[in-house]
């Protein structure tokens, strides 16, 4: 059950098995059922959430109903709200279980504790958010420099199965397009 969780650990710090059955039992499981929400907007974000088994959508609600998809997270990532997490201010955004998704749940509160119980965690979460700081420049040039086209085969790239579980409306949300050119587009490429 704990197998991702532990190899995502290692893959940046050494863990023995005493501390990582601390951090084990300062995190909760859960099972999210499709369309459940972790992070509601306007909610303060107490946890942050590894994807064990999964597709999560992170979005925020535009004043004129428009969904924008910031980012979908997929196994073996870590995500939540980052600034309502680390602020604890309102959250802007909605995090919500694409399919039937398994995750663990790891409390601000719980965390800070770990920080202090096994230092080398703060390593660890440094090391994600650094991650998560380029992946989200690299997004945000995307946006300004790649055609629709060449952001849609990114997509697909990094996520194969996607079409398969997220929807055209989704999809087109995180392009930054409408779902009719997505599907125009997606038409040419497969002519």
């Amino acid at each position: 059950m704990n197998n991702l969780l532990e190899k995502n650990f290692k893959r940046h710090i050494n863990l023995n098995d005493k501390e990582f059955n601390i951090i084990l039992n300062s995190i909760k499981w859960k099972v999210v059922d499709r369309k459940e929400f972790l992070i509601q907007s306007g909610d303060v974000a107490k946890n942050t959430y590894f994807v064990n088994k999964g597709l999560l959508r992170l979005y925020q609600v535009q004043e004129n109903g428009v969904e924008k998809t910031a980012l979908f997270a997929k196994e073996e990532w870590w995500v939540s709200d980052l600034y309502s997490f680390f602020s604890q201010k309102p959250a802007a955004n909605f995090l919500q279980a694409i399919e039937l998704s398994e995750v663990y749940v790891l409390s601000k509160y719980k965390l800070e504790e770990l920080f202090l119980q096994i230092p080398k965690l703060e390593r660890f979460f440094r090391i994600i958010q650094q991650n998560a700081f380029i992946a989200q420049n690299e997004r945000i040039m995307d946006m300004l420099t790649k055609s629709a086209e060449q952001r849609y085969l990114n997509f697909i790239d990094k996520f194969p199965k996607a079409e398969l579980i997220i929807s055209q409306k989704q999809i087109a949300s995180y392009l930054g397009i409408t779902p009719e050119f997505l599907s125009k587009m997606k038409k040419e490429i497969n002519s």
